[in-house]
């Protein structure tokens, strides 16, 4: 991996910055890593992979928020067994459209929801917002591959300067 060194700048300075923001805003941090992860996990590049997660993650939290609200107008839990094997099905019957097509994206989507009580407030925001942490991470890194070949580049190009006027470089 070439360019691991900017990758974890990136990836420890924007992890930090969403940890304030969180913070601050009063989000959930772990949900907002959920959503980075889920951006990074799935195959689409730039925006587009943005729109899978999103699409994905909010589909399994919609799942999960009908697993939680149909159940409860049930006295036995077996109403809830039942519901969550539809949604299952549906989380992996939905893959056939593009824009829900990263499957597990479905399930920390649902599994989140689970996690949190069915607490809509508190982990639609993280998880949208999380999507953007991992697409920022990506941008930072290619602005830091850039400026690395940059650098690369000028001091190739002082080097060869410098050899070729004569000047010894050792």
């Amino acid at each position: 991996m070439e360019n691991r060194w900017q990758i974890a700048i990136s990836a420890g300075l924007l992890a930090a910055v969403w940890c304030g923001v969180a913070d601050t805003f009063h989000l959930v941090t772990w949900i907002g890593f959920l959503g980075c992860s889920t951006y990074f996990a799935q195959p689409k590049a730039n925006f587009q992979g943005v729109v899978v997660t999103w699409c994905t993650n909010l589909s399994g939290v919609f799942w999960a928020w009908l697993i939680i609200t149909g159940s409860g107008y049930f006295d036995t839990p077996l109403m809830g067994y039942l519901f969550t094997g539809i949604a299952t099905s549906a989380m992996c019957l939905q893959a056939s459209y593009q824009k829900l097509s990263f499957i597990p994206g479905a399930f920390i989507g649902c599994c989140t929801t689970f996690a949190m009580g069915g607490d809509l407030a508190n982990i639609l925001p993280a998880l949208i917002l999380g999507a953007l942490l991992g697409y920022s991470m990506t941008l930072l890194t290619s602005q830091l591959i850039t400026i690395k070949l940059k650098w690369l580049e000028f001091r190739d190009t002082s080097s060869a300067a410098t050899t070729s006027s004569g000047t010894s470089t050792e």
